[in-house]
């Protein structure tokens, strides 16, 4: 029988040592950095080991798996610590599922995907969302539209793209046509040639704007220095699109958007046309819930759509926004609410938080 051995360390006890803080704090980002054992338990476990708390006068912590081994402790059955964390393990799960989903000819059920890493239903949907950013079928949908362009890219006819994949009939496909590609299936084709693009140029205290609308809704809000810098932009965004000058009523609407810009608290009631996958339109909708006048860190944005790990790709769905203040992605902020990465121009980030934050006071020209 092993017996657990006491450390004669002349080491300072745990509470005092930095890594004791990571413990208490369950910090996965440790996981595989050290262990610690626990007296009253006989057990070592990783430093986000979902156990209730220990008391530090009864934890030894350790710099490797064989020295915990070698004082006579046994892994925690409820992290692991000799193999995949619960959060590896949960990976490998939604990844197998990923993979059934884009190889299944027909979009699968929950169930089947649940019983196929052999969870329940409920369980699976709450992970595979934790995950991904994504329910399994919003994933599904998502697989669907991407083989659908993949399809009409390379040359197939739109009957031979929808039915290759996924699509059990033309009908349910065109019912969702134009949110899933942004135009007809026969304009994509075509590269988005023929797609009418209505814009017009600005100027607000904040530089010159540009707004463009497609038949869907604004497709694009951009802000700039040069007029003519923000008129490429939109070219390069719709290369093949017919871009049309904006008559004296689109210019009404333009006049509303900068509106917005000089007044944030008014809002925008306008119809928008949002183009981006599924995870990017979740992290869009989650920043079109921020109140004006706040800010939240792109960790709690990604904490909002269910998928706390993915804060890197929260500011990639940021940095992606077309639709500056519309979608407002200058209320989102570092952890420390330090105000940086802005497409825009940081000075115009936080000009515009400022104004929010002071919605009495006259707007200042940024410099």
């Amino acid at each position: 029988m092993n017996t657990i051995k006491t450390s004669k360390s002349s080491n300072p006890p745990t509470i005092n040592d930095p890594r004791w803080v990571r413990i208490a704090a369950r910090d996965k980002a440790a996981d595989g950095q050290f262990w610690y054992s626990v007296s009253t338990t006989g057990v070592y476990c990783r430093p986000s080991c979902p156990s209730r708390t220990a008391n530090p006068k009864n934890v030894q912590i350790y710099d490797s798996i064989a020295s915990a081994k070698a004082a006579g402790f046994r892994p925690c059955k409820r992290c692991n610590p000799d193999g995949l964390s619960i959060e590896d393990e949960n990976a490998a799960l939604v990844a197998k599922a990923c993979r059934l989903i884009e190889d299944s000819e027909e979009e699968p059920s929950l169930e089947d995907l649940a019983h196929a890493v052999d969870l329940s239903p409920s369980y699976f949907h709450r992970m595979f969302k934790a995950a991904t950013g994504v329910t399994p079928k919003d994933y599904a949908a998502a697989h669907r539209a991407k083989k659908v362009r993949q399809g009409l890219s390379t040359g197939n006819t739109v009957t031979e793209a929808i039915y290759d994949a996924g699509f059990n009939s033309s009908g349910r496909f065109y019912e969702k046509a134009t949110d899933i590609l942004g135009m007809t299936p026969s304009q994509f084709r075509a590269g988005g040639r023929n797609e009418e693009i209505k814009f017009a140029i600005g100027q607000t205290s904040l530089g010159a704007i540009l707004v463009a609308s497609s038949k869907k809704g604004v497709a694009a809000i951009l802000l700039g220095d040069d007029p003519d810098t923000l008129l490429r932009n939109l070219q390069d965004r719709f290369p093949k699109a017919q871009l049309v000058g904006a008559d004296r009523d689109y210019e009404a609407l333009v006049a509303r958007v900068v509106g917005l810009v000089e007044a944030p608290a008014v809002g925008l009631s306008l119809p928008l046309d949002v183009r981006g996958t599924a995870f990017q339109q979740r992290v869009w909708q989650a920043l079109q819930n921020i109140p004006v006048g706040e800010t939240v860190s792109y960790a709690e944005i990604a904490r909002r759509i269910g998928s706390p790990s993915a804060v890197r790709a929260v500011a990639g769905a940021c940095a992606a926004n077309n639709l500056a203040i519309a979608i407002p992605c200058h209320r989102v902020v570092r952890n420390d609410g330090a105000i940086s990465g802005y497409a825009w121009g940081v000075d115009r980030k936080r000009a515009l938080l400022d104004r929010e934050k002071n919605q009495s006071t006259p707007p200042a020209s940024i410099s």
